[in-house]
């Protein structure tokens, strides 16, 4: 049975405030490993998904600090030792000292992630 850890994921991006570690498994899964040391609302950066918001299903566990999701009707939060599921329509929230854990589709995961750059990239944020 494949394994992912965050000292040995294949792929890492850090950015200023964000940490991650990711592990595209066969079968269509990818693990990451997410470390924030700032807060974050990245909502900004969804433009241009469905209703400008994150389309991917995450299941995830929270080791430390918390994460919120933001829905059309509603936020949900969840704290160090919940694990969670969310589904798409969301938007993050995360705060300085959290870290997860989260799986995710990686075809989802992938069309998500490439709007995100796209969008930091015409901010500046990334090169």
């Amino acid at each position: 049975m494949p394994k992912a850890a965050k000292a040995t994921a294949s792929e890492s991006v850090e950015l200023d405030g964000f940490e991650a570690h990711y592990e595209k498994f066969d079968g269509g899964y990818t693990a990451a490993f997410e470390r924030y040391t700032a807060d974050v609302d990245p909502a900004e950066f969804f433009r241009g998904l469905p209703d400008d918001r994150c389309q991917c299903p995450h299941w995830g566990y929270v080791l430390s600090g918390r994460i919120i999701f933001r829905y059309a009707d509603r936020e949900e939060t969840y704290e160090a030792g919940d694990a969670y599921y969310a589904p798409p329509g969301h938007t993050p929230v995360m705060f300085a000292g959290s870290e997860l854990v989260e799986f995710s589709p990686t075809d989802a995961h992938d069309e998500t992630t490439e709007v995100i750059v796209e969008n930091m990239r015409a901010t500046g944020l990334v090169p």
